[in-house]
């Protein structure tokens, strides 16, 4: 960090949440390198700066002295480095992390789901110390190419998306939870607690960010599958009843698993699903990415919760049910080549 206390922030995947971070962060003063690929890059790159709609309307974007580049090549070493792919995009990038993490480089992490780190700085049951989640992170690379030791995980809240090519939405929350995997209460888990208060976000230290984890993915292995398979928004999936049925059922398996895991959830499960349906109409990632022919995050999502399952010998039935159906989906997606959207229909029904 430099003296004047700003930072060198690169957001390697500057999509809605990456994007949403950054421009905030930048308009604190920080230096940040975006980096983006295809149409998005190419947008950013001409305005020389990515937009964001706030949740109240009002438009801002990044700071003029901010960067856009499709390599991290030429980058240099950062003192933050903000992971913001999806989980199975990040095999990627790994050759080129070495060259903008330097000795005290911090990695703040905002996948959705079970980590590839869960059982690095891990003091849950000693069983389960230093295993490889294979769901998301098949053989270890993820575990062996990142240093668990420079991570902070932050639990990602707000419900963002790209509307176009160089503009992010802002949908609405403010909360990016912040914790070292370890538990501690460290200097730079503090640090980047601070930075994004100051950009507007409440990010307060958590000692148990694990438990964190579990509560977000407690309602996101029910709702993002469900919502790719039914096309339903987030408040029609919690409030009609039979879906938000399977929802409960759902979260019930995923409470037994995460307990066994030494993680329990803070919230009663109604308060959870009441909590998720206020979001409104709000389209899941995993719905975005069905209607847009992209590779959805069933691994991420699902895979590892049925992983670990069957490691702690936890009856899923329901979970499994989704799971496989899920699948099926992006079975048909990847084969056929399509993308599946609703089609509305006219006046007469057609």
């Amino acid at each position: 960090m430099a003296a004047s206390g700003k930072s060198s922030i690169c957001i390697v995947g500057a999509g809605a949440i990456g994007g949403l971070l950054g421009v905030e962060l930048s308009r604190q003063g920080h230096v940040v390198t975006f980096f983006a690929r295809g149409a998005h890059l190419a947008a950013m790159q001409e305005a020389h700066a990515l937009k964001l709609i706030k949740p109240d309307g009002t438009v801002v974007q990044s700071s003029a002295d901010s960067v856009f580049t499709g390599s991290l090549a030429n980058v240099p070493v950062q003192d933050v480095v903000v992971l913001g792919l999806k989980m199975h995009q990040i095999a990627s990038v790994l050759p080129a992390l070495p060259g903008i993490v330097g000795e005290h480089t911090v990695i703040l992490t905002t996948q959705n789901g079970i980590p590839w780190w869960y059982f690095q700085e891990y003091n849950g049951p000693a069983e389960f110390r230093n295993r490889t989640v294979e769901a998301v992170d098949a053989g270890g690379a993820l575990k062996t190419g990142i240093d668990s030791g420079k991570i902070i995980a932050t639990v990602v809240y707000p419900a963002a998306h790209i509307s176009r090519p160089g503009e992010v939405v802002h949908v609405e929350g403010v909360r990016f939870p912040v914790g070292e995997p370890s538990g501690a209460t460290t200097e730079r888990v503090t640090r980047v607690s601070g930075m994004l208060v100051a950009a507007g976000f409440k990010a307060p230290v958590l000692a148990d960010v694990r438990g964190e984890l579990w509560l977000k993915l407690w309602g996101t292995v029910a709702v993002n599958p469900l919502s790719a398979l039914t096309h339903a928004t987030l408040d029609e999936l919690c409030t009609v009843d039979y879906s938000r049925a399977v929802v409960m059922s759902v979260m019930r398996e995923v409470e037994a698993v995460a307990a066994r895991l030494g993680s329990t959830m803070r919230v009663p499960i109604e308060r959870r699903v009441d909590g998720a349906a206020r979001v409104g109409r709000h389209r899941t990632s995993m719905l975005q990415d069905c209607e847009a022919g992209r590779e959805m995050e069933v691994q991420t999502i699902m895979g590892a919760v049925v992983e670990l399952a069957e490691l702690c010998q936890v009856d899923i039935p329901c979970i499994r049910t989704v799971y496989g159906t899920v699948r099926m989906l992006a079975h048909v997606m990847r084969t056929q080549r399509v993308r599946i959207c609703p089609i509305a229909l006219d006046a007469a029904g057609k």
